[in-house]
């Protein structure tokens, strides 16, 4: 809370009065420089010793420090190392009696920006203040116009300042200009779609096709004719030729969502193309060649399918060229607020509503909360709040059960009071399998993983408990 505190006043600083700290133990000299800076417009603050003056700069951040070199216990110099430490960019004028050259060199090496001598000259101390302050605002600027652009503009709709993220964000320019095929790896919800884009807006490809498809969405029999096309004829219902995938994202970027669903039948047609940028439609006898980036994405463990005789190991090498992580939200909690407010400005303008604020109640639950569905279920939850809400402020009311801890059991119990424990247990299992489908976009083999059943297990259920299903909204 200090470091994002001590962000919050940086950021406010570079547009706003410049504040000034002077330690020095001598209490007419901090009267006389507080009189002289008050009147010229600058914010003052004073230390009469460098403890103290320590433990201001470790809650505060300032502009300017003007420092005395000769105090009690601890010289100046003695704390200026401890001071660059703490704050690294902060500008440091030496004040002293004694302006030996000596004494100028030693304060320049420990990191002082200037040194100035008792008595000193007031226009000319202030204009070393005024050079000192713009040198490290422009400094500062130009820093977080980096962090900003990392943040946020540089990658179209990816929202974070976390330390992951910006290491990701950095991976990703540095990876996006090559040819090389790039391996998503993340749980469901983390985003995988959009850091494709991103590698692909990022890169040379980006004025030619983004062909993303979820090969987990396509039933098997019709996922090489999707992929690859097929020549009248090929097969009963293919009554005239049509282009696949590969054709279309031709000098672009194919994304392959969910590739760890594939059979082995299909894995081993993808390995072909990797191999060769060659393939036929399906009943062709034609080679297509292409020049595709592969972008591929799963969220599961890979090698553990290697390991168990579900996904070829040649192909896994293949893919494995890059490897990108993205880390679960859990892991960037300090990007909830920042992402709620992405969404919740979006759903708003969507919705033709005011832009609500999230109560301090709700964002305690939202930090709170262990997301396993990941940036996916804070949107879902985001949208829930702007729909739902009668006023500007989205209560803890308005968020989904699972976030402040209402319980299936509880709200039966409540609603129906005469069930037997058989009825309550089977719609119980109604209402989590119903829950899960909603938040993976009713996409039955990422619930059938989340729940570590097979898929004809949960269709089962779904078939024995009268789950309704909805219209797939997106992978």
């Amino acid at each position: 809370m200090a470091a994002e505190s001590l962000h919050l006043q940086r950021t406010a600083r570079i547009v706003g009065t410049p504040r000034i700290l002077i330690i020095d133990d001598e209490n007419a000299i901090r009267e006389s420089l507080e009189t002289l800076l008050t009147l010229e417009g600058f914010t003052v603050t004073l230390a009469a010793d460098g403890v103290s003056g320590l433990e201001l700069l470790s809650r505060n951040e300032y502009d300017l420090l003007l420092l005395d070199l000769a105090l009690p216990g601890e010289s100046g110099i003695d704390l200026l190392p401890r001071i660059v430490e703490m704050q690294p960019n902060l500008p440091v004028i030496m004040i002293t009696a004694y302006g030996t050259v000596g004494n100028v060199v030693d304060a320049i090496r420990a990191g002082a920006e200037n040194f100035v001598q008792k008595p000193w000259d007031n226009e000319k101390l202030l204009a070393d203040i005024r050079t000192a302050i713009a040198k490290h605002r422009a400094e500062e600027e130009v820093v977080q116009l980096k962090r900003t652009l990392k943040q946020r503009y540089n990658f179209e709709n990816i929202v974070g300042k976390s330390e992951p993220m910006l290491r990701l964000f950095d991976l990703i320019a540095q990876v996006a200009p090559s040819r090389s095929t790039v391996l998503l790896q993340g749980e469901s919800g983390t985003g995988k779609e959009l850091i494709a884009k991103a590698l692909h807006a990022n890169s040379p490809r980006r004025d030619h096709p983004f062909v993303p498809v979820n090969t987990g969405a396509v039933p098997s029999d019709l996922l090489e004719s999707t992929l690859f096309g097929h020549v009248k004829g090929a097969f009963t219902s293919a009554i005239s030729a049509k282009k696949g995938l590969f054709e279309i994202a031709n000098g672009g970027t194919l994304f392959l969502d969910e590739i760890g669903t594939m059979n082995m039948d299909m894995q081993a047609k993808i390995l072909r193309v990797l191999q060769d940028r060659r393939f036929m439609h399906l009943g062709g006898v034609q080679e297509i060649q292409v020049d595709v980036r592969i972008i591929a994405a799963t969220n599961v463990n890979l090698q553990q399918a290697v390991r168990e005789g579900r996904f070829r190991e040649d192909l896994f090498y293949r893919l494995n060229v890059i490897t990108l992580e993205l880390p679960p939200l859990r892991l960037r909690r300090e990007d909830i607020p920042l992402l709620a407010g992405h969404f919740l400005k979006f759903y708003a303008e969507e919705n033709g509503t005011q832009v609500p604020s999230l109560a301090q109640e709700t964002l305690r639950i939202m930090m709170d909360h262990e997301w396993p569905g990941n940036v996916r279920e804070l949107e879902n939850a985001m949208e829930r709040g702007v729909v739902l809400a009668t006023s500007s402020v989205i209560t803890p009311d308005l968020l989904p059960a699972q976030l402040t801890g209402s319980t299936y059991s509880a709200s039966l119990l409540d609603h129906k009071p005469d069930a037997s424990l058989f009825d309550l247990m089977e719609e119980i299992e109604r209402r989590i399998i119903s829950d899960r489908l909603e938040r993976c976009h009713w996409n039955q083999t990422e619930a059938a993983e989340y729940f570590k059943i097979p898929l004809s297990t949960l269709n089962q259920k779904i078939k024995r408990l009268n789950v309704e299903i909805k219209k797939r909204t997106r992978d």
